[in-house]
């Protein structure tokens, strides 16, 4: 069984993607780590290239900054980095998003158990989406994504990169084509929204644009008012007492907690978010 990871990547520094932490969170368990990297003006490339392992096979790319609809820039590149992967089983990550290492055994039985049974076309992750410090999860995003797809040219990413379908009805995996994934007992770190608000509103600048173009809408336009992102559910996020992977330690030393003394249940704003959108953990 040969097993390949890839991801894409710009500006990994300027938006402080903890991308060389992504790439170590995985190379124990794969044979090889396509990195499409775009354009950039503050060393990404060097910063991977500094990883040192055979493994990692940089894909230059020119990224086209013209589209500007519903983040199909992303899965076009997605798509390229997963057209240079080689193994029976291709694994997904974003450039913020983290293996533990007490998960490596769990995946790669499932990917032994399930290699020659061709129904089975990838596989979902679990996710702890971390907000606005390393000690603080936000329990109402998404639970589940597929992280792991049979790399048979059946699957493809697609709309923003956030999940995949099936190239022949383009139906998404995680609904119209549920039956043909299975979970993988393991666990995404996800650290997107741990940034200086002001490089975490940069982000999200770039990414607005690659979605609405020149015409955000109401929401997206408030935020983009700011001059730095405001945690603004701060406040009613849950406490994480779990250990991050080990890749993430040094990071995670050096950044602060931004309310040490944070408690949800003393916030009247936490019983509304229930009331709203259920009980999440």
């Amino acid at each position: 069984m040969k097993v390949s990871a890839f991801t894409i990547c710009r500006n990994a520094v300027s938006f402080d993607y903890p991308i060389v932490e992504v790439i170590q969170s995985a190379l124990p368990i794969v044979d090889e780590f396509i990195v499409n990297v775009g354009q950039s003006e503050d060393g990404t490339r060097a910063l991977i290239r500094s990883i040192g392992s055979d493994k990692v096979r940089i894909l230059d790319s020119v990224w086209d900054d013209s589209m500007k609809q519903d983040g199909l820039l992303f899965s076009y590149e997605t798509n390229k980095a997963l057209a240079r992967c080689t193994g029976d089983w291709a694994l997904y990550l974003q450039a913020d998003e983290v293996l533990h290492e007490a998960d490596h055994d769990v995946i790669s039985r499932s990917l032994w158990e399930h290699l020659g049974n061709p129904t089975v076309l990838g596989f979902t992750f679990r996710y702890h989406h971390f907000y606005g410090d390393y000690r603080s999860l936000n329990p109402w995003f998404y639970h589940r994504a597929v992280r792991i797809i049979r790399n048979d040219g059946q699957v493809e990413s697609c709309g923003d990169a956030v999940g995949f379908w099936l190239k022949t009805d383009q139906g998404w995996m995680q609904s119209v084509h549920k039956d043909r994934i299975r979970p993988s007992g393991a666990t995404i770190y996800h650290y997107g929204w741990v940034k200086q608000p002001r490089v975490l509103l940069d982000k999200f600048r770039y990414q607005v644009a690659r979605h609405h173009g020149d015409h955000p809408g109401a929401e997206q336009a408030r935020m983009l008012a700011q001059e730095a992102y405001e945690f603004e559910e701060y406040d009613i996020m849950k406490n994480f007492t779990g250990a991050h992977p080990a890749v993430m330690r040094e990071r995670v030393s050096r950044y602060p907690v931004l309310k040490p003394g944070r408690n949800r249940w003393l916030e009247p704003a936490f019983y509304r978010a229930i009331a709203k959108r259920g009980f999440r953990g």
